[in-house]
C-alpha cells in the first residue's frame, strides 16, 4: 500500500418516498451541502453537519497515519420524495468533473450513500454514482457505505469492491460503519481482492418490523455477524431491510456478503438468506388503534410514548398530520408532550408574537399540500422560542449540528406541542429540552418519528413502555395502503402467495 493515499471522498444521501412530494436543492442545502475541503474539515469537527459515516471514515483514516483525501461533494437531505432530476444532473456533474481532474491521481475512493434515493428520472441514482466513480477512476479500490433501508440493485453491489450496511437501526453505528469502510478500503489498497455476493428476497418488510434490539431482523443480524467472527474470510455482512415507500423494481430484503472467496461469500449469503425467509410470517406491523392510544394516554399509570410512525419525517412525511394531536386535544389529555410538528407559517407566526401571546393557532393553513395534512385549529399560548440550533444530544443525530428553523413551544391545554420551521423526526430529546420542556415530568410524549426516537429517547421509555399509533399518513406501515407502481410481485407481507427458492 501506498504510505500516503490518496482517496477520493464523495456522498450522495436521502431516502426517498415515492408517494412525497419532489426534493429540490434547498432541502439538501438546509441539511448538509459540503464541495472541496469543507468535506474533511466537517468531518474533523466535534460537531459535524454531516451524518456519522464520513467522519468515521476520516476519523480512522487520521489515526492510521499520512493519507490524502481528496473531496468533492457530499450532498445529504432529510428523506424526502424524489429528487428533481435536473439538480441530481448538476451534483453529477460535480462529481464527474471532480473526479476527471483526479484521474491518475488517487488510489482509493470512498462513497457515502443511503441506497433508498429516487430522482423524477431514475429508480437507482446510488447506481448511477457509482458507475460514474467506476468510469472515471476505473478500477481502484472503491467502497461504499449504505444505510440499511437501502433498496439494493445488482449495480449496488457489482459496482464496489466492498458494500458496508449499518447494523442498528435506530441508527446508532453510523460512525462505526464510516471508521469499518476506511479499515476494509486499507485492506484493499494493500492489495487484498475482495468478492461480494447479494441474495434478495421477496420480503418487503413494514417498517415498525425491523428493529435491532430485538426480533427476526435482530436475529438475522445477529447471525450473520457471529458467522463474520467465526470466519476469516468474510469482511462484512450486511443485511438491508430495504424502504418499501421507495417503489423500486429491487426493492426486498437483501444479504449481503463481502469476502476474500467467492465461494465464503456465496455460501453464507445463501445460509442468511434462508434465515431471513424462515422469518417471513413475522415481519409485520402490529399497531395500537387510535382510539386505543388515547385511552391509554388518560388511564396509564407510567409514562407512554406514543410514536406517530405513519408521519415519521424520517420516511418522507410532512411530520404534520393533526390525528393524534386533535384526539388527545378532544380527550382532554393532560401533561402531554407532542414534538416536533412542522408547520413554517404557524411557527414564524409564534415568533411575531411573542412568548406570553395568546391566540388561535391555526395548524395547516398552507394550501397544496399531501391530503393528510388536514388543518386543525386550538386555542394556544406561546410558551417558549428559540432560532431552533440545537446539537443533537443521543441517538442518530448525536453530536450533530441540526437547523430546526424558527422553533415554538405552544401550550394547548394540557397539551406542550413543539412546532418547527423545518422538517425532521423527533428523534433527539434535545429538540424539546432546548426550549424548557422535562421530558422526564410528562405523562405523555408524542413524536413524529417511526424508530429513531428509540436512540435518542431510551433514557425516558424502554421497548414496553412505546406505543405505536395506527393513523394515516405517507409512512404507515400498513403497506396495503399504497397504490404501488414498480414494486416486485408477489410480495410479503402484501401478498401471502409469494414464493422464494
Amino acid at each position: 500500500m501506498r504510505s500516503n493515499p490518496r482517496v477520493a471522498l464523495l456522498g450522495f444521501s436521502i431516502e426517498c418516498n415515492r408517494f412525497a412530494p419532489v426534493a429540490t436543492e434547498p432541502d439538501f442545502r438546509e441539511r448538509c451541502w459540503l464541495e472541496g475541503e469543507d468535506i474533511v474539515t466537517d468531518a474533523r469537527s466535534p460537531s459535524s453537519a454531516a451524518l456519522g459515516e464520513m467522519p468515521g471514515f476520516v476519523t480512522d483514516m487520521d489515526a492510521a497515519g499520512p493519507w490524502q483525501p481528496r473531496p468533492i461533494l457530499l450532498a445529504m437531505a432529510e428523506p424526502n420524495g424524489p429528487v428533481d432530476h435536473a439538480l441530481f444532473e448538476r451534483m453529477m456533474e460535480t462529481w464527474r468533473e471532480g473526479l476527471r481532474a483526479l484521474k491518475g491521481q488517487v488510489d482509493g475512493a470512498y462513497c457515502v450513500m443511503h441506497g433508498a434515493g429516487l430522482t423524477t428520472a431514475l429508480d437507482d441514482p446510488e447506481g448511477a454514482v457509482q458507475a460514474l466513480v467506476r468510469a472515471e477512476l476505473g478500477e481502484i479500490p472503491f467502497v461504499c457505505s449504505y444505510d440499511l433501508h437501502a433498496n439494493v440493485s445488482d449495480a449496488n453491489v457489482a459496482l464496489n469492491d466492498a458494500y458496508v450496511g449499518y447494523l442498528t437501526n435506530p441508527h446508532l453505528d453510523m460512525r462505526e460503519r464510516g471508521a469499518e469502510s476506511a479499515q476494509i478500503l486499507r485492506r484493499l489498497l494493500a492489495g487484498e481482492r475482495m468478492f461480494r455476493a447479494h441474495r434478495r428476497l421477496p420480503i418487503v418488510a413494514p417498517t415498525v418490523s425491523l428493529l435491532t434490539a430485538q426480533g427476526p431482523y435482530a436475529e438475522v443480524i445477529e447471525l450473520g455477524q457471529q458467522r463474520r467472527r467465526e470466519n476469516p474470510r468474510i469482511v462484512n455482512v450486511s443485511i438491508m431491510a430495504g424502504f418499501a415507500y421507495g417503489d423500486t423494481p429491487f426493492n426486498g430484503m437483501t444479504a449481503i456478503v463481502t469476502a476474500t472467496t467467492q465461494a465464503a461469500a456465496d455460501t453464507l449469503a445463501d445460509e442468511l438468506a434462508r434465515e431471513c425467509w424462515a422469518r417471513r410470517d413475522r415481519f409485520v406491523a402490529r399497531l395500537t388503534a387510535l382510539d386505543d392510544a388515547v385511552r391509554r394516554a388518560k388511564d396509564s399509570p407510567v409514562p407512554l410514548a406514543f410514536a406517530d410512525v405513519a408521519d415519521n419525517p424520517g420516511g418522507g412525511g410532512r411530520g404534520n398530520t393533526m390525528w393524534i394531536l386533535q384526539a388527545f386535544h378532544e380527550a382532554g389529555v393532560e401533561g402531554a408532550i407532542f414534538g416536533v410538528i412542522h408547520d413554517p407559517e404557524l411557527a414564524r407566526e409564534a415568533h411575531a408574537r411573542g412568548v406570553g401571546a395568546r391566540f388561535e393557532a391555526r395548524f395547516n393553513r398552507a394550501s397544496g399540500q399531501d391530503p393528510f395534512s388536514r388543518p386543525f385549529a386550538a386555542e394556544a399560548e406561546v410558551k417558549a422560542l428559540s432560532d431552533g440550533r440545537v446539537t443533537g444530544r443521543r441517538g442518530i443525530f448525536q453530536g450533530t449540528n441540526m437547523q430546526l428553523g424558527k422553533t415554538a413551544w405552544l401550550q394547548l391545554g394540557g397539551i406542550a406541542v413543539v412546532v418547527i420551521e423545518g422538517r425532521t423526526q423527533c428523534a433527539d430529546p434535545a429538540f424539546l429540552e432546548h426550549l424548557g420542556l422535562d421530558i422526564g415530568a410528562a405523562k405523555a410524549v408524542v413524536v413524529k418519528s417511526r424508530g429513531h426516537f428509540r436512540g435518542g429517547f431510551d433514557e425516558f421509555f424502554d421497548h414496553d413502555r412505546i406505543v405505536e399509533v395506527d393513523a394515516p399518513g405517507l409512512t404507515s406501515p400498513v403497506l396495503t395502503r399504497f397504490d404501488w407502481t414498480k414494486l416486485p410481485r408477489p410480495v410479503l407481507p402484501i401478498d401471502q402467495e409469494a414464493e422464494w427458492r
